[in-house]
């Protein structure tokens, strides 16, 4: 069977969801910022959230909230890699490891990650589009303007669906030309990222407009991947997120995005299965 993300390699119906679990194994992320630090608490989560249905395990050692600071590679290697090489043990799981360093994806892929998520888009570091070709992983192409530390001032847009579009689709073609195969290319249009609260608004109800078969458009059909799970934008305290970023994700769902990234994996599914 191909490893692509495609949906013919995860679903059984045109109707399965493709849930990314998100584990943060960093002191610092804006919901559960150190959780899961330790190993045990690390691999206990991942085993929950894989029973509640994860087809994929997002594995994340730097926080990408606004206004985090950039940590090293190393740092960023000693927290995920042993959380990466214990999964592969202990779990049939696929593994996405969330970073935008090139040295950290290299390593995570060569202890069996077979997904790399850059929230950068590959814009952070000029060597990881390479690392991802050479690999023959799949990507997920996010789009974001700056680092964690600068990209809320980033959010001047013209037309924020259209300008997403047109930047994200540079890049999308930036990938194809270092040698990723376009059929391992999933876009995300980064919802919480560089965009107010209004745009992220503005976003989650156009998500349609990113959705598309055509290989003639921007985007070449990629399948299109969403993270709304518990952010700032849905209002309300953290604790009361959960119902808005329910109610966000079935909204993606309905307008036919198939990759849901999220914390509350157990509560998707079965919302999903009940419709």
């Amino acid at each position: 069977m191909a490893s692509s993300l495609r949906f013919v390699h995860f679903a059984v119906s045109p109707n399965h969801c493709i849930l990314f679990g998100i584990l943060n194994v960093t002191p610092d992320s804006f919901s559960d910022g150190g959780r899961f630090v330790s190993l045990k608490n690390a691999l206990a989560h991942a085993r929950q959230l894989e029973l509640d249905g994860a087809d994929v395990m997002d594995v994340g050692g730097e926080s990408t909230r606004p206004g985090a600071q950039l940590v090293s590679a190393a740092q960023e290697m000693e927290r995920i890699l042993p959380v990466i090489r214990a999964l592969k043990q202990t779990s049939r799981i696929r593994i996405s490891v969330d970073t935008t360093k090139a040295d950290v994806a290299e390593a995570a892929l060569a202890e069996g990650a077979s997904i790399v998520n850059d929230v950068s888009g590959l814009t952070a570091d000029p060597r990881m589009a390479s690392v991802v070709a050479k690999s023959k992983a799949d990507l997920i192409l996010m789009h974001s303007r700056g680092t964690p530390s600068t990209m809320q001032t980033l959010c001047d847009y013209a037309d924020v669906i259209a300008d997403v579009k047109c930047e994200l689709g540079t890049r999308l073609h930036r990938a194809i030309e270092s040698g990723i195969a376009p059929e391992r290319i999933t876009i995300d249009p980064g919802i919480g990222f560089a965009k107010t609260r209004e745009q992220n608004w503005t976003i989650l109800k156009n998500l349609s407009a990113f959705v598309s078969g055509s290989r003639d458009d921007l985007l070449m059909g990629c399948p299109l991947m969403v993270g709304v799970s518990r952010k700032s934008f849905l209002g309300g305290t953290l604790e009361e997120r959960g119902a808005s970023t329910l109610d966000a994700e079935m909204q993606a769902w309905c307008q036919g995005v198939r990759l849901i990234r999220t914390h509350d994996v157990g509560a998707l599914r079965r919302k999903l299965v009940s419709r």
